[in-house]
């Protein structure tokens, strides 16, 4: 056991388990992209099971050193070449690994969707996993007769694999959810995966293409992809400075509604789909105006739809029996706001009209104590995504809007809310308000009301 102490031993171990990982990323990168094409819950499984298969089959390997050996020794010869064991390993590979990544570029070059269950074609586990196996030989093969090359010692050999294999594992999963998640490193890859099968054909040929070019190749593309990466990576860090990611969904979603497919920040799979539609218009101006609203609706607080106290129609608590009728004459409203006193100021709740018509039925003398009721309560600040789903929940349509100090600012309804979705509705007997009034002058230009909110403007 003195080689322990050796430290060209372990100059040699480091060494190796270096090479392994290098000669075990095209391993990974292969699994990574065959793994994509089962369900999603069964693709760790079939990475973790794929690499442990190709420790397993190093060792297997390292262990028979002497039976290495004689894979080199030729075995016949065909014209001016001859054939090893090892050579024919090298092409049936090579010609394995050239069929599967021709297959999977073919596919993403004809736009199939591996995620989508329509155009997925049953993929099986250990159908998947049998095509992993017969890769990790090929390339367990290359990896373990340049270990045996490189050192004599078996225990170091093992030791580097399983090392290698280890931190494989380790950095399997975030690097293949990367790879998959980037398309274009997966065509990357897969073009690494052509030119390394080509190598692998040529030199069971006996034609040894150096290393260091195919690396080299390699190197000089996955470069050019890390700029594309940063080029990508600073053009969101650059829109994300100037506005948050609702903003941009929204703004990109009604470009696209509008049919302006260039500037909508689209993926290349949505792109696509609109390539044949030119420069149609998928959706009418009066669903693009709604889909909008929609989209701004929690942009929105109440206080930019509220009525303000100050044009709320009211009536006093103790107000006599004929002031009351008199005002359900000339009232358009549902629901009447109460006050104490004249004080627009002092909002004590509502009353329903109808109640007041059914106690009139009934001949009973009108009495609003009796009748008032306590609407929501709403900060002006609220946006109206949650204000509708508060109006759902308390299964009311009417709300005090308050101020930081808990002075009552106005009042806001359901129907505020849907119209700020559909646009104004006026009723047969309701005026449209007239902070919505806007009309085109002679010269063409325009003459709003000064209330008008400047979303519907």
């Amino acid at each position: 056991m003195e080689w322990i102490a050796d430290p060209s031993i372990w100059a040699g171990l480091i060494t190796l388990i270096v090479i392994e990982l290098v000669l075990g990323i095209d391993n990974l990168v292969f699994i990574a992209i065959l793994a994509e094409k089962l369900p999603p819950k069964q693709r760790d499984r079939a990475r973790v099971t794929g690499l442990l298969l190709a420790m397993l089959m190093r060792l297997l390997l390292l262990a028979s050193i002497s039976w290495l050996v004689t894979l080199t020794q030729p075995l016949f010869s065909f014209r001016s070449f001859t054939f090893s064991a090892r050579d024919l390993i090298m092409l049936f590979g090579g010609f394995f690994l050239l069929f599967k990544a021709t297959m999977e570029l073919n596919e993403r070059l004809e736009g199939k969707d591996s995620n989508n269950p329509t155009q997925r074609k049953g993929a099986k586990f250990w159908g998947v996993v049998t095509q992993i196996v017969v890769l990790d030989a090929i390339f367990s093969l290359d990896s373990v007769i340049t270990a045996v090359g490189m050192v004599d010692h078996l225990l170091v050999m093992m030791a580097a694999v399983v090392i290698a294999i280890s931190l494989m594992l380790m950095a399997s999963k975030p690097l293949t959810q990367f790879v998959n998640s980037h398309p274009t490193i997966v065509i990357l890859c897969l073009s690494f995966l052509l030119m390394i099968g080509f190598s692998l054909v040529a030199e069971g040929f006996g034609f040894v293409i150096p290393k260091g070019y195919l690396y080299a190749a390699i190197g000089f593309s996955v470069m050019i992809e890390a700029l594309n990466q940063l080029a990508i990576f600073n053009r969101r860090r650059f829109l994300s400075a100037n506005q948050t990611l609702r903003q941009r969904t929204t703004e990109a979603v009604m470009r696209l509604l509008s049919g302006q497919k260039e500037d909508a920040e689209l993926d290349a799979e949505t792109a696509s789909m609109l390539v044949d539609h030119g420069n149609q218009q998928i959706f009418n101006p009066q669903e693009r105006r709604m889909i909008e609203r929609v989209l701004n609706l929690n942009q929105r607080t109440v206080s930019s739809i509220m009525t303000s106290r100050h044009d709320i129609e009211h009536i006093d608590l103790n107000a006599p029996e004929d002031e009351i009728r008199q005002l359900l004459e000339r009232n358009q409203h549902t629901r009447l706001v109460v006050t104490d006193g004249d004080d627009a100021e002092d909002l004590l709740g509502v009353v329903h009209v109808i109640d007041l018509l059914q106690q009139s039925l009934r001949g009973e003398p009108l009495n609003l104590r009796v009748l008032i009721r306590q609407p929501l309560v709403f900060p002006e600040t609220l946006p109206l995504l949650p204000a509708l789903e508060q109006f759902r929940n308390a299964r009311t349509h009417f709300a005090f809007v308050v101020d930081e100090f808990g002075s009552v600012e106005g009042i806001v309804t359901l129907s505020d809310v849907t119209e700020t979705i559909a646009g104004n509705l006026p009723n047969e007997v309701e005026e449209i308000d007239a902070r919505h009034d806007i009309q085109k002058n002679a010269d063409g230009s325009w003459t709003a009301n000064g209330h008008m909110p400047l979303e519907d403007l």
